[in-house]
């Protein structure tokens, strides 16, 4: 079981924090609600947002502060798709289904740059990313990728950028191709997480931090959660707690393995050494297994992550561990003062598949594999428009298998830094 703390790590999104974060209150009371959701990150404030828009008594609880964990900490890039990529969605589903989910994701693309205009607050969203080979031989992936795109899942909007193109993309000679897709783009996570609970508490709902559940039940009339200072019934039941699920569900924690993942922040760059590095400002994500990843902020500095540890831990030198692979992509930055490292945990699935379902009136998103940004905001569509009554989309997610992770919780995580070692090993030939 993970600690949890009452303060948001010391990441860049909080420490420029425009204003203070807001500290919303403890539960110290019995609630009564239709929907229940546990968890303020991005999954859990999409669904209940949706809900409360829909009329529904949508009560939160969350252990720590909104968007404490991952939903706050990431690398901020909305990239269309998922972790685990579509082949083994479309193995799982079919095509035409699968294409379902494809076209699902694409709106989360539309709703994610259009729900803050509709609330009213700012997320310091820019579009465009790259996806980028850095082996010539894998140059032909990104290919690959653009035509299955257009031939099965009806996209034709990713641009091929071959190598004698990306000096006006990327400012550094590490990367041989790359594709450039103008639906995704980079954001601000924890602002876009405020914005959302500020939102649905204007619609009525109500959030309660520091409030971690102890345990729930079922009862005749819903269900039943206990924090240490108060309860809420609710008719329905929404648990978004990702990477912490641990005890509070162990059939469920059993299908997830927190990893912990880390980045960086530069010291401001000068607006013309920024604009060198990413000329058109797009994020970039490359094609290495474990891959590097990196935009710039607002104030022109470079964010820059890509490690991880399966053996749950974050390293105690984050700089130091980081920099040798910021320094690799852009040698012109060695030296460059990193002003911001902060760390946390995702939740990984064993087939980097979503795991999104329902049993009886109790319904869980978590599987999204470190790559959740709209992977989060189009299950929660499903999530509740199933809690609505329509489940055409909830049923596809309950198609796909995610099975418990091989050996339970002394096995998994070694084994998975094993393939990971493997997996890296190849990632340098």
């Amino acid at each position: 079981m993970f600690v949890q703390s009452d303060q948001h790590v010391a990441s860049y999104y909080a420490g420029t924090y425009p204003a203070p974060i807001p500290l919303r209150p403890a539960l110290s009371s019995r609630e009564d609600a239709d929907v229940l959701v546990i968890g303020a990150g991005f999954s859990g404030l999409h669904t209940a947002l949706r809900l409360s828009l829909a009329g529904k008594r949508v009560v939160m609880l969350e252990a720590s502060r909104v968007a404490w964990a991952a939903s706050g900490r990431n690398g901020g890039q909305a990239l269309l798709g998922w972790s685990c990529d579509m082949p083994p969605l479309e193995a799982a589903l079919g095509l035409e289904r699968a294409r379902q989910l494809w076209d699902s994701v694409r709106w989360a693309a539309r709703e994610i740059r259009e729900l803050p205009q509709r609330h009213g607050f700012d997320i310091d969203y820019r579009p465009g990313s790259l996806w980028a080979a850095v082996l010539p031989r894998r140059v032909a992936l990104l290919q690959e990728a653009q035509r299955e795109a257009v031939e099965k899942w009806g996209y034709d909007l990713m641009r091929f950028i071959p190598r004698e193109e990306m000096p006006h993309w990327i400012g550094s000679e590490r990367y041989q191709a790359a594709l450039y897709d103008p639906e995704a783009g980079h954001l601000n996570p924890l602002k876009l997480a405020q914005g959302l609970a500020a939102a649905i508490e204007q619609t009525g709902g109500r959030i309660f931090e520091q409030s971690r559940v102890l345990d729930y039940r079922e009862t005749p009339g819903g269900y039943v959660a206990r924090t240490d200072k108060g309860e809420v019934r609710a008719d329905v039941l929404v648990l978004a707690c990702n990477a912490y699920i641990d005890r509070l569900d162990r059939k469920l924690s059993r299908r997830m393995l927190p990893v912990g993942t880390y980045q960086v922040a530069t010291s401001p760059l000068t607006p013309d050494l920024a604009r060198s590095l990413l000329p058109r400002n797009s994020c970039v994500i490359d094609n290495q297994f474990v891959p590097d990843y990196f935009r710039l902020s607002p104030d022109n500095r470079l964010l820059f992550g890509g490690g991880c540890t399966y053996a749950g831990g974050i390293p105690k030198d984050i700089v130091a561990a980081t920099r040798p692979y910021l320094e690799r992509a852009f040698p012109q930055l060695r030296g460059v003062k990193l002003e911001f490292a902060w760390g946390g945990h995702i939740d990984i699935s064993m087939k980097r598949t979503p795991d999104v379902g329902r049993q009886n009136a109790r319904y869980w998103l978590q599987g999204f594999s470190g790559h959740g940004v709209l992977p989060t905001l189009a299950a929660a569509r499903a999530v509740a428009d199933a809690i609505l009554g329509d489940d055409e989309l909830l049923n596809l997610y309950q198609s796909i298998d995610n099975p418990p992770f091989p050996g339970g919780e002394l096995l998994a995580a070694p084994l998975e830094v094993l393939g990971k070692t493997w997996y890296r090993l190849r990632d340098r030939v």
